[in-house]
Formats: structure tokens, C-alpha cells, sequence
């Protein structure tokens, strides 16, 4: 069976992140990883993006792309901040088309305290976020093993 190399890219907001939450959600194929139920998975990369408005979303994704990356996943962190990134529409474009690369939004499931948060503040209500946020959606029960 292949090898899927994904790299992570978090916000930079979150830089001493130590990335618990991905890892742990990559090791139960939760959130936006059930997408890998019965497929090898490798993380090869993990960075961030540089700083608002993205510094290293440029230069990143060359490297992790020779050391055989093929899909970049942005961490839940640019869905659930406060605001969620402004810029992470534009970087999932530029990243496919620069690099032709596969790109998912999320990581992790979206933790419930966040959830909760973001629902009541209708912050996930535009098109594209409503969109972006599906991956990271999980029951419940699973949100809440994320707080």
C-alpha cells in the first residue's frame, strides 16, 4: 500500500502549537483525517504560515512538495480562531495551482468549545466557510474528546 506524505500548515497565531490535537485526530482518522479511513498516512511537514498575510505560504509548500508531500492540510486553528483567517480561501488556491497540490481545510474536529462559541456568533455563516468547516465537523460526543 502507498504512503499518503501530508504536511500540516498551522496559523501562525498558534507557532508553539506542538500539534496534540492533529496528531492524536490523524492516529483516530478524525475530523478532516477520516478522509485517510484505510490509507497509509505520513506527516512530512509541519509549519506555519509565516504570519498574517502568509509569508511562508510562498516557499512552504516547494519544499514539502520534494520531500513528496502531495497534501497539505490546514489545521483547524485557521478555521476556529478569532476571526477564523481571512486569507486561507486564497492560499488553498495558490497552493493548488502554484504546487498542484491537493489542499483540505482542517485537521482535527473543531473542538465543541469552539463550536459552540463560532454557532452562536453565526462566524461560519459565509459560503465559503460554511464549506470549509464540513471536514471538521464531528457528533458531538467527538468534539468534545477535541476541548
Amino acid at each position: 500500500m502507498e504512503t499518503i506524505k501530508i504536511g500540516i500548515i498551522i496559523c501562525d497565531r498558534y507557532k508553539t502549537c506542538s500539534g496534540g490535537k492533529c496528531f492524536k485526530s490523524l492516529k483516530n482518522r478524525d475530523g478532516a483525517f477520516s478522509m485517510y479511513k484505510n490509507i497509509e498516512v505520513e506527516i512530512a511537514a509541519f509549519t506555519t504560515c509565516g504570519g498574517c498575510p502568509g509569508g511562508n505560504i510562498e516557499y512552504a509548500p516547494e519544499e514539502m512538495k520534494k520531500n513528496g508531500v502531495t497534501h497539505v492540510h490546514f489545521a483547524t486553528g485557521f478555521l476556529v480562531g478569532y476571526p477564523p483567517c481571512p486569507y486561507i480561501e486564497s492560499f488553498k488556491e495558490f497552493i493548488s495551482e502554484k504546487y498542484g497540490m491537493k489542499v483540505i481545510l482542517g485537521t482535527h474536529p473543531i473542538p465543541q468549545k469552539y463550536f459552540l462559541t463560532h454557532s452562536s456568533l453565526n462566524t461560519w455563516e459565509t459560503v465559503f466557510l460554511k464549506k470549509a468547516i464540513q471536514p471538521t465537523l464531528s457528533e458531538e460526543q467527538i468534539r468534545l474528546n477535541y476541548d
